[in-house]
């Protein structure tokens, strides 16, 4: 009975710990699909309409490839309670934005939306942007028409390709941000 405890002790500090690394790599016959592996779970994602690209560019719809980290959780206050994950969370407020002009001095960052400023609106309609997961993706140092605001978020329901983001089910975005924390190697593959 003893041995048994330790089993399930284990396999629940297992669950309770952030994972060390998600592989995504291309679907077999389409390169828009894809799937997550993740703590032994294999789920759907879409990705960019160009495919997975090593030379990332601006406005080439695809998805980056490489190793990345995750750096904070965006989510939708104003829909979903706060959701359990490792990693640092912010609520999307109304005027929160992401910088994709090249040409910038805030390329490839968060903004607040003004009469000066525009960027990639985060508090959106749909509920594409409900949990986004920001990655380090361009960042350090930011190279000007690298690629800016790929993120982990959620599908549309067709699993029509992003811009070049990495995008999934509700439920695999939930179940993912539990076990994501600041040292998980997201691998693009």
């Amino acid at each position: 009975m003893e041995r048994h405890n330790i089993s399930n002790t284990y396999k629940a500090s297992l669950r309770d710990s952030p994972l060390s690394s998600v592989r995504i790599r291309t679907a077999a016959g389409d390169p828009r699909r894809g799937w997550l592996t993740a703590g032994g779970q294999t789920v759907p994602v879409a990705l960019g309409r160009g495919g997975v690209k090593a030379n990332k560019r601006e406005g080439d719809g695809g998805t980056p490839r490489g190793t990345f980290r995750p750096l904070q959780l965006w989510w939708r206050a104003d829909r979903h309670p706060r959701p359990r994950t490792f990693l640092p969370v912010r609520a999307i407020g109304p005027h929160d934005a992401w910088c994709e002009d090249p040409l910038s001095r805030h390329y490839n960052q968060p903004v607040r939306l003004d009469r000066d400023r525009g960027g990639d609106r985060l508090k959106r309609d749909d509920h594409l942007y409900d949990f986004v997961v920001e990655i380090d993706h361009n960042s350090s140092p930011r190279i000007a028409g690298r690629g800016s605001a790929v993120f982990l978020h959620l599908a549309r329901e067709n699993f029509s390709p992003t811009a070049g983001c990495v995008s999934m089910r509700k439920s695999a975005m939930l179940q993912l941000l539990q076990r994501l924390g600041p040292d998980t190697r997201i691998v693009i593959e």
